[in-house]
């Protein structure tokens, strides 16, 4: 690029004004101190008084240090206190998680966690107070969990700051880390992200380093500003990247004093409300250095801005190379911050220095000085807005070169991705948008072809069934009646194989009378949709049971159950037929309930499968094995019938208790649970349809060293998997944080391309079907877009799931059949890409997604 040249004259001006523009200090990127203790995480559940202790017992220049142990990675804290010369150090992949008891941060008033006129009434999570030499260092994680929901309340605490918005009034919510009268400190490297406010303030600080910072929260939330200095001198944020839902770093100076010597740079911007000076600014900000910053999707870029309410003097800033994408405002100084701003502290805005600014998009100007006596004095030079620039400049004294039209060369390479850490991209959540799409009445309603879907519209929630309409039945289950054949049968079997041969096209209602009821029950798919239904007093009482497991052979499941299926309706034997001459029945054989019925219902019932629960002791690897297959043991199997809703349903057993099956790869079907409960100790929610949980407890079960709720093998372009909304995830024991929510199900595959094994002569290349023989394998496509999918949407999620890891790998790097963890297509398509398959050549794919699709997700959850 061949830059326009300053004249002497004002290169000589520029550089008298803007010499001193930055930290008086000579700053390096720092180095964590030792540490004078390490706390290992453990129980998660409040670790605030150790931490705290063990920072009171610190001496000056050393560090508490945050360490994982295992798989787990979480602490849990109230409000903390850094001490003069003592710093706090968080591993990487650990994460410091700010409790959601507005209790603990209430500062006496009780109104933390409330909505009032006053506001403030929250102490912050992290306080550095009159302290000297201290520091937060480490590539872990600080989370403020501003998107969950508060403990005891129905609202996070972005949801208080936007009601208090709507509501003309101030939210107490606490802010992550607020530094006040103190000296020398230092942020390193550390992740912030959710905080419920402000993530860093400085107020009358004298030496401030931010390097190297990631801060990581929503657009969308409100007054979630990155960093802001106020009223402190000698300030450096450098090599950082921050996207919130504010300022990314606002320079303020109020009622004590200055804001002066300050160098923002080597810094990168995404979503927020851009390089902002102000609204304070009657302490006065002079001194400031902004170079090096490129901003992404930004609302505002540099931006300086006050009123007359708490207006002073902005001198002495210079703006040096700067690029701008996606930016509304890339340069927004305005002098009338609030339009209906009261007082009489003019902003004065003199002596600020633009040069080496280019937006490569187009966007507004807006230069505002108060008024002819006190304009806007700044000097332009090599400035660039691409396209047509919307301007609107008055009261301004502009000198140097006018505004041109966008040279974007010298900032082709300067918008790389937010740099996504382990720890930040292990637990993402929705934005408010996301989570509208995932509503049960749009999730249920696509059905069919991925990419071709149906829509069919389906409430569930109207039909009769949910409503808890009485039916009459057509036909009676009753195991102590007299059966008469006809319309009062002895098993549930007997009345279904009546119900599905006189194949008409209407809905037949079977009512089970309470009891237990030993047997298989298998319903064919059927013009006849079948409404299965218990009277007694609660899902309990009405029971059907087996105890069928997967190594089972077919001869003793004949021997067994060949009787009660002699005479059942064809459709039924036929279902029967495909699982008796098996070598060993399989995972599939063992459903205690089988619905292939479009449409089929289930109210106030228990579908069990008892195998392996007189023992409580599920674990596969410590039970006998024949030919290595495992015990699984299902208690429901839905394959293939559209429509099957199930409302205060019981589903027993241990591990694989349910099973969800499409009909065929790259097609699905629609089940919805409602206010039922589901247990099983290991992937017991498994499949690739589509699945709505609605208000239904989700129960893990057994003592295994780790256990995994879900594994769905959701079809890559099916729009959704499994849905969890108003859920509850429990254990039955006191289980902390060493089970997850879901491992995404590598279906089929018989090898990894995703890491190597330690064998010579390893490879696993794709190739037209899955296959392995020491030392190569290839892995097909079916496997590769075995995806999975699932989002948890308000719900509660027990201390027995890992809280920074929720998500898990399907098995462990080392093994076989190995995959990481996928949150979105642009995961997928990226590991593609790292395993040596290309998905343009080798799979057809066009582009990835834009914007990428959700595979896991959460909104709105709180933990237990």
């Amino acid at each position: 690029m061949t830059k326009h040249r300053l004249s002497a004259a004002l290169a000589v001006l520029l550089a008298a004004t803007t010499a001193h523009a930055q930290d008086t200090r000579k700053v390096t990127e720092p180095t964590p101190p030792p540490s004078c203790t390490v706390l290992t995480a453990g129980a998660g559940v409040d670790d605030t008084a150790r931490i705290q202790a063990a920072i009171d017992q610190c001496p000056a220049g050393r560090a508490v240090r945050l360490s994982g142990n295992n798989e787990k990675q979480r602490f849990v804290s109230g409000p903390l206190n850094l001490r003069s010369g003592v710093s706090l150090l968080v591993d990487a992949g650990a994460t410091l998680q700010a409790s959601g008891n507005p209790k603990l941060y209430d500062r006496g008033a009780g109104t933390c966690g409330t909505v009032d006129k006053l506001g403030r009434g929250c102490k912050p999570f992290i306080t550095i107070d009159g302290a000297k030499g201290s520091g937060i260092y480490g590539e872990g994680a600080i989370d403020g969990q501003g998107g969950r929901v508060v403990d005891g309340g129905a609202e996070s605490w972005w949801q208080l700051a936007r009601r208090a918005q709507k509501e003309d009034a101030r939210q107490n919510v606490p802010r992550l880390i607020e530094i006040t009268n103190a000296s020398d400190i230092t942020l390193h490297k550390i992740t912030l992200r959710n905080s419920p406010n402000f993530h860093v303030t400085l107020n009358r600080v004298d030496g401030f380093t931010a390097w190297g910072v990631r801060i990581d929260t929503p657009a969308t939330a409100r007054n979630t500003d990155g960093i802001d200095p106020i009223s402190s001198r000698n300030i450096t944020i450098a090599y950082s990247h921050i996207r919130t839902g504010d300022d990314n770093v606002a320079v303020k100076a109020g009622n004590n004093g200055p804001t002066e010597n300050v160098s923002i740079v080597h810094n990168r911007f995404y979503s927020g409300h851009g390089m902002s000076i102000g609204s304070e600014t009657n302490g006065g900000v002079r001194r400031v250095l902004v170079e090096d910053l490129s901003m992404d999707g930004t609302t505002s870029g540099l931006r300086i801005k006050s009123d007359v309410s708490r207006g002073g003097v902005v001198d002495q800033v210079s703006y040096r190379n700067v690029c701008l994408r996606d930016v509304k405002t890339p340069i927004d100084i305005s002098t009338r911050y609030t339009k209906d701003a009261e007082g009489t502290q003019v902003p004065v805005f003199t002596n600020i220095a633009f040069d080496d600014v280019h937006s490569v998009s187009p966007g507004r100007v807006v230069v505002q000085g108060y008024d002819e006596q006190r304009p806007v004095q700044a000097r332009l030079h090599d400035v660039s807005i691409s396209g047509k620039a919307d301007r609107r400049i008055e009261f301004a004294r502009l000198s140097g070169e006018a505004i041109g039209a966008s040279d974007s060369s010298n900032c082709a390479t300067r918008f790389a991705p937010f740099p996504e850490s382990a720890a930040a991209s292990t637990r993402p959540q929705l934005t408010l948008d996301q989570a509208r799409q995932f509503s049960y009445g749009e999730v249920l309603k696509y059905v069919g072809v991925a990419g071709k879907e149906t829509v069919d519209p389906w409430d569930p929630l109207n039909d009769p069934l949910a409503k808890g309409a009485a039916f009459t039945p057509d036909y009676i289950a009753d195991k102590d009646a007299k059966a008469d054949g006809a319309r009062t049968f002895n098993t549930v079997q007997e009345a279904v194989s009546r119900a599905v041969a006189d194949s008409k096209a209407r809905r037949v209602y079977i009512l089970l009378k309470p009891g237990v009821y030993p047997e298989l029950v298998y319903i064919p798919a059927s013009a006849t949709q079948i409404t299965m239904y218990g009277e007694g007093k609660d899902a309990a009482a009405t029971r059907i049971t087996a105890k069928l497991e997967a190594s089972m052979t077919g001869a003793a499941y004949d021997a067994l159950y060949g009787p009660q299926f002699a005479k059942a309706a064809p459709a039924v034997q036929a279902m029967y037929a495909t699982i008796k001459d098996r070598a060993q029945i399989g995972t599939f054989g063992t459903q205690t309930v089988w619905t292939q019925n479009n449409g089929f219902q289930a109210r106030n019932l228990t579908f069990e499968n008892g195998y392996n629960k007189d023992t409580g002791n599920a674990r596969a690897e410590e039970l006998p094995n024949i030919n290595n297959v495992h015990h699984q043991a299902l208690a429901l199997s839905v394959d293939s019938a559209d429509k099957a809703q199930f409302e205060n349903i019981r589903l027993i057993g241990f591990q694989d208790t349910l099973y969800l099956k499409s009909p065929q790869i790259g097609s699905t079907v629609r089940s919805f649970f409602n206010k039922s409960y589901i247990e099983g100790d290991v992937d017991f929610i498994f499949g690739d349809s589509t699945a709505y949980f609605y208000q239904t407890e989700i129960r893990t079960l057994g003592d295994r060293g780790v256990s995994y709720t879900a594994a769905p093998n959701t079809y890559l372009k099916t729009k959704y998997g499994f849905v969890f909304d108003n859920c509850r995830f429990t254990h039955e024991g006191r289980k902390n944080g060493d089970f997850y929510l879901l491992r995404q199900w590598f279906a089929s595959s018989r090898c990894t391309p995703y890491a190597p094994l330690a064998l010579d002569g390893y490879s696993c290349t794709y190739g037209p079907a899955n296959g392995y023989k020491a030392p190569a394998g290839t892995v097909a496509r079916v496997s590769l877009e075995a995806v999975g999918k699932m989002v948890v949407l308000n719900s509660r999620i027990g201390a027995h799931i890992n809280r920074q890891h929720p998500w898990a790998d399907w098995n462990k790097p080392g093994a076989i059949s190995f995959r990481p963890a996928q949150y979105n297509s642009d995961d997928h398509w990226n590991n593609l890409i790292k395993a040596s398959i290309d998905p343009v050549k080798d799979l057809g794919y066009a582009k990835p997604p834009s914007p990428a699709d959700v595979f896991l997700g959460e909104f709105n959850n709180s933990d237990e």
